[in-house]
């Protein structure tokens, strides 16, 4: 009888024994099993991730310099362009109006910059020149009715302001000089924006009218706005009043881009250049 209760005893050990194997069996297996899991689930995050760059490549082309047209960062319903070249295409430099300008860029005077959020305007000393300049210019005249007729205005009748926004970014070598922009009338400018190596001023009547800042540097973004009512012009700098000059007369127009200071002339070579970039440009009459 104790060797039958002998052999029962070891009959049980075997079978614990059986049933710790299969238990760390188990649990080898669900370790194994939740690895795969985990690693089938990173790769899935992985793949959606390598989709999602995918898809997002398009968008980063849009900061491409030729990605977008300037009537999309400016509103130019109611501009025309001078450029600094003369071809077969109307005026003398090129002059492109509405509705032209609307689908309008030129890779080398008037084109969206890389990051999307300014036009450049440049024009070369060895530019064209309208009749009237000896300097080459790409550069915005004001127009009206969609840009089919010329602006023409009264410095003593409502109150007529411009706001623009803008850098720039380079400077002929010999005269380091442009206007970035105007109130021109009939036969003249009126007052004129103008750098001269790293001094913003207001220029009127071929005279400094009053300082903007004497230590501009390149590349610096700033805002002029020059309002004009009862014949005063008053010129602020970053939302400060800089300069307040007496204007008078009809036929009056805003201009706005880079109208280099300099030609050939002056000793600089045909493609040094000015450069400005503008990031909003904005116009009204009241």
């Amino acid at each position: 009888m104790r060797r039958k209760n002998k052999i029962k005893v070891s009959g049980a050990v075997i079978v614990g024994l059986m049933l710790v194997i299969l238990i760390v069996i188990y649990i080898i297996v669900s370790s194994v099993m939740s690895t795969v899991r985990h690693m089938n689930k990173s790769s899935t995050t992985s793949s959606s991730t390598a989709k999602a760059s995918t898809s997002s490549s398009p968008s980063n082309k849009v900061g491409e310099k030729q990605s977008e047209l300037p009537s999309q960062v400016l509103d130019l319903t109611n501009w025309k362009l001078t450029l600094p070249v003369n071809t077969n295409h109307a005026g003398d430099p090129d002059e492109i109006a509405q509705p032209e300008l609307a689908t309008f860029s030129d890779s080398q005077h008037f084109y969206v910059n890389a990051t999307n959020d300014a036009v450049v305007f440049r024009a070369e000393a060895g530019g064209i020149t309208t009749k009237g300049s000896s300097y080459p210019r790409s550069e915005l005249r004001e127009m009206t009715n969609d840009g089919k007729s010329e602006a023409s205005w009264s410095t003593d009748s409502g109150t007529s302001t411009m706001i623009v926004r803008e850098a720039v970014t380079h400077l002929p070598d010999q005269k380091p000089q442009v206007v970035t922009a105007q109130i021109h009338n009939q036969t003249d400018d009126v007052i004129m924006i103008r750098l001269e190596s790293n001094k913003l001023f207001v220029e009127q009547n071929g005279k400094d009218a009053g300082d903007l800042d004497t230590n501009y540097k390149l590349g610096e973004i700033y805002t002029v706005k020059i309002v004009v009512q009862s014949n005063i012009a008053h010129i602020y700098y970053n939302n400060q009043l800089k300069v307040s000059v007496t204007v008078s007369g009809d036929q009056n127009y805003f201009k706005a881009g880079c109208y280099t200071q300099s030609n050939t002339s002056k000793g600089d070579k045909p493609d040094a250049y000015g450069e400005v970039l503008i990031y909003d440009l904005s116009v009204s009459h009241m």
